[in-house]
């Protein structure tokens, strides 16, 4: 190989004949200098960089007047910025409410109102009282007092307040003594967004397009002219945190609103923006949400996520850290041109409208509430609160919050989120299938804040009262239970200092009651919205003088686990309300005793020789003080047997639309259902298969025992194939059926088929085929149960039984399921002897074929159960979801308090009880077949507790303290 010169050997391959280190020391060198340039050049950048963010001389600003920087940016638009970081970096405050001359809400040429003669409860306890003993309900009570209102504002609470001290102009409005709240505060509703009745082209509750869209707000979609709004505010509703809906993690921005639209409330305007509780929007408001709903709608696995509560995770601490670095940026920006000048600034201040809202909330400007369910969401979210700095108001639904208060102390900034929770509603999905109605009495003793919603739609939030009366029911104490619905949320939405509250200074939203308002079928008698009375011409309900509630301490204790007992005795049962048994109603104030052997009632009356024996033997005697003796209740129309978890499929015997099955066949026992019902005295269901899920059916219904384990239990089942059922809402308009008029054209073809196959002998190979079954339908010994709510397809199926019955001679037993609309053809149902079953009981118009419901007092005069009972309908309540188990009792007792007298106390249980078998034309399994319950107190009140339950399993099953 030539060396001299012409050819040259590869650089580290060393020239033979010299020392190896020279052979490697070109090379080396060649490699250091490389690097060095490569230093050089990154010192370099990193010198221009810096001097780019500088401050430059004084000779770079350009001359006095000029719109445009060195740098080639607008001065006006650099100022607008410098002022946009003091926007930034403001801290909001609470509004004030004392020391204002008015409301800003307020609209001049208002008349101011004096409310006299009222019983009110303030919402805080006597000035001076521990905060401890508050805590415990020392220094809470109803107060004798004048509310006068002016300017938007509550200006006295007074004893006798007298006219020659107010305006000349003041309306007076008699109270009768009757009480006087605050106006009830709903935290979490959908009203305006999701407008009712729901349609596709109304439904703007979630905006589907991203997971992460902090970036959307429900004032852009919130409708002033949704019916629905005047109607929460007709259960005493002034103030709504309108949400939008949970279907992502960020859902968006939220706005709080008054229930007052346009002129005919006294506003001067309809629209979006006078909705709004604070016009000055000192606060903003966001939601979020955790769990199911994300990835059950975005979770395709290899196309987009999450698909996981780990990728949901993931997706909250990637949005958050985008905002965090928004944040930083602008702090850099802001720092720098409060230092140096805008001047100097070679660039406008960083904004991105994507993370704007968001980056407000960690600027502590925006007041978050998330919606989570479970242990694992709620301490994930605990987590990048204190990870990203970040405040949190209240959890919603928040199912499993009272299984981990330590948890939720443990959120950013000390300041522990409260818990937005229903009452009792669970098991809608495998999240909400951990959950006590016990949950807000633990939270609270557990020094956290439980909070009342509705989640309108979901729940009516007319009724969003009912909730916290039952929280109290369930052993939240009387005035925390008041305080849900009113200055807890007031507090957490940050007007603390102006609602919620019957105080000089707060706004003048205030509603008298018709009588105590946690007692079943509390009403408004009116409603007044910043002064001005928002209910014209109310219907007032015949009602007693009001006895307001004295708080039952007892209900503090919850119940202890359940213990089966052979022999038990009762003494001072004050009412024996049986089917069976003859007992005067009128017993007496000290009461009977009752003593059951074997699960059966032995003994009703004196029982001296049974309470001997009882002393004798340790048989437990329970002592009650004003016991009631029932039959137990029966659940219709739910899901109760064939279902444990409404939305996991595998829990569920599954929907049926094509087929006409027996809901024997898919009968499943001992569930959180089932065991939650017998536990509130509901022993016997009657469940009917699933036409295309929710509240709809198709096949034969099954009746059962609740407490029975399995389905093969001695008497677990008390009747086969009870009814027929079908389903005609407007579910029934798919596969093959393209209408309404072509399901009831089918119906009265199938009919009348089955007529014709009867008369002509024919032999029905299936004893259990829907043909069989019709059969005997149309000869009348089997009922035909239609779910519907439509007036006009109740009318047009009342067309088709009496067409039918006319061809056959004989007369089909139809009994109509659902009937928010059957109000309007009670009379023509009445002559066709045919009954209803209403669920819910209080319709309201969630639906188009719901949208004439009545909703009651104030509004209207009656509900659907008082129209038909008038017209001499026979009428029984059932269940239209599982949850509201439960509640069969207190929904009977509304019946009962705002009937004005249709029926008794018997009658109300009647509506679920013994209705239901006149109904079907079954016999009721009753007392004498070991069914029954006993309460505390008529379990048609609130504060009445479930104390023993028979089930006809031969014993006797007591619930302790």
């Amino acid at each position: 190989m030539d060396v001299d010169g012409k050819r040259r050997l590869p650089l580290q391959q060393p020239v033979p004949g010299r020392p190896r280190w020279q052979g490697r020391s070109r090379p080396r060198r060649t490699a250091r200098r490389t690097a060095g340039l490569l230093l050089s050049a990154c010192l370099c950048f990193i010198a221009y960089a810096q001097w780019r963010q500088l401050p430059h001389s004084p000779s770079s600003v350009p001359p006095a007047g000029s719109d445009i920087t060195v740098h080639g940016l607008s001065v006006k638009r650099l100022q607008d910025d410098l002022a946009t970081c003091s926007a930034l970096r403001k801290k909001p405050q609470d509004p004030i409410g004392l020391g204002r001359k008015e409301n800003s809400r307020y609209i001049d040429g208002h008349a101011p109102t004096l409310v006299k003669n009222a019983t009110v409860w303030v919402g805080e306890p006597k000035e001076g009282t521990d905060p401890e003993a508050a805590r415990n309900g020392k220094g809470y009570g109803w107060i004798r007092s004048d509310v006068y209102l002016e300017y938007g504002l509550i200006k006295k609470v007074e004893a006798a307040i007298g006219l020659s001290s107010v305006a000349s102009d003041t309306i007076v409005f008699d109270a009768r003594g009757r009480p006087l709240t605050a106006g009830i505060i709903d935290m979490h509703s959908h009203a305006g967004v999701g407008s009712l009745p729901s349609l596709w082209g109304n439904e703007d509750t979630n905006e589907m397009s991203a997971n992460i869209s902090p970036f959307v707000r429900s004032i852009d979609a919130l409708h002033p002219g949704d019916p629905q709004i005047q109607v929460i505010k007709s259960g005493g509703v002034t103030t709504s945190l309108v949400l939008p809906g949970s279907g992502n993690n960020m859902g968006g921005e939220a706005y709080v609103i008054k229930h007052a639209v346009g002129k005919a409330d006294g506003r001067n305007e309809t629209s979006a923006a006078d909705l709004l509780a604070d016009p000055d929007r000192n606060w903003r408001y966001m939601k979020m949400a955790c769990g199911e709903n994300a990835k059950r709608v975005y979770g395709r696995p290899g196309e987009a996520g999450p698909m996981s509560r780990m990728g949901e995770s993931w997706d909250f601490r990637h949005a958050f850290e985008q905002a965090t670095k928004l944040v930083r940026e602008q702090d850099d920006w802001c720092d720098t041109a409060a230092a140096h000048g805008v001047h100097n600034h070679r660039s406008y201040l960083p904004q991105e409208l994507r993370w704007e809202s968001l980056g407000a909330l960690l600027r502590g400007q925006v007041h978050l509430n998330t919606h989570c369910y479970t242990i694992s969401d709620l301490e994930a979210f605990i987590d990048h609160t204190n990870e990203f700095k970040f405040k949190l108001r209240a959890f919603h639904h928040a199912h499993q919050t009272f299984l981990v208060p330590e948890i939720l102390k443990r959120a950013y900034g000390g300041d522990p989120p409260a818990s937005a929770l229903f009452a009792d509603n669970m098991y809608y999905k495998a999240e909400a299938n951990v959950a006590s109605e016990f949950a807000g009495k633990i939270l609270w003793d557990s020094g956290l804040t439980p909070i009342y919603v509705s989640d309108n739609p979901v729940l009516n939030a007319q009724h969003v009262l009912f909730e916290a009366a039952k929280a109290y029911k369930y052993g939240l104490p009387y005035h925390a239970a008041l305080a849900s619905v009113t200055a807890a949320p007031a507090e957490r939405l940050g007007f603390g200092q102006r609602l919620g509250k019957i105080k000089p200074g707060y706004d003048a939203d205030v509603v008298v009651w018709d009588s105590d308002p946690l007692s079943v079928g509390a009403a408004p008698v009116q409603v007044w919205i910043d002064g001005t009375a928002q209910l014209e011409d109310p219907v007032e309900l015949d009602k007693p003088a009001v006895e307001l509630i004295v708080p039952d301490q007892d209900l503090a204790h919850l119940p202890g686990e359940p213990v089966q007992a052979d022999e038990v005795v009762f003494t001072g049962v004050t009412h024996v309300l049986l089917d069976e048994t003859s007992v005067d109603r009128k017993i007496g104030a000290k009461g009977i005793a009752v003593v059951f052997s074997k699960g059966q009632l032995t003994c009703l009356g004196d029982c001296q020789d049974e309470l001997q024996a009882a002393t004798k033997s340790n048989t437990p005697v329970i002592q009650l003080k004003d016991g009631y003796l029932t039959e137990s209740f029966t659940a219709f129309g739910s899901k109760i047997g064939l279902n444990a978890i409404d939305a996991e499929d595998d829990t569920d015997d599954g929907p049926n639309p094509n087929t006409f099955v027996r809901a024997e066949d898919g009968l499943v026992l001992d569930n959180q259902k089932t065991n939650a019902s017998y536990t509130y005295g509901v022993t016997k269901a009657i469940s009917a298969p699933s036409f295309r899920g929710g509240f709809s059916h198709h096949g034969t219904s099954v009746g059962f025992l609740t407490g029975a384990k399995t389905v093969v239990g001695q008497d677990a089942v008390f009747a086969s194939d009870v009814s027929a059922h079908y389903t005609f809402d407007t579910s029934v308009k798919q596969d093959g059926t393209p209408s309404i008029s072509a399901a009831v054209g089918s119906l009265r073809r199938k009919l009348l088929e089955a007529h014709a196959s009867s008369s002509s002998d024919e032999t029905t190979k299936d004893a259990h085929s829907e043909s069989a079954f019709l059969q005997k339908v149309v000869n009348g010994s089997l009922p035909l149960v239609i779910t519907v709510h439509s007036a006009d397809t109740i009318g047009a199926l009342i067309k088709v039984k009496k067409a039918v019955d006319e061809v056959t001679k004989a007369s089909i037993r139809l009994v109509i399921l659902g009937g928010a609309e059957s109000w309007l053809v009670a009379e023509e149902l009445a002559a066709a002897k045919v009954g209803v079953v209403l669920a819910p009981l209080q319709s309201y118009a969630v639906s188009w074929d719901q949208r004439r419901a009545l909703t009651g007092a104030p509004l209207t005069n009656g509900t659907a159960v008082d129209k038909l009972l008038e017209a001499g309908v026979v009428t029984a309540i059932g269940l239209e979801e599982d949850w509201l188990v439960r509640d069969l009792g207190l929904l009977a007792g509304i019946v009962y308090r705002n009937g004005g007298g249709k029926v008794d106390e018997k009658g109300a249980l009647d509506l679920v009880s013994g209705n239901i078998y006149k109904l079907l034309g079954l016999k009721q399994p009753g007392s004498k077949s070991g069914h029954f319950v006993i309460s505390e107190g008529s379990p048609l009140d609130i504060g009445s507790r479930v104390k023993a339950v028979g089930g006809g399993t031969g014993q006797v099953t007591m619930f302790a303290k």
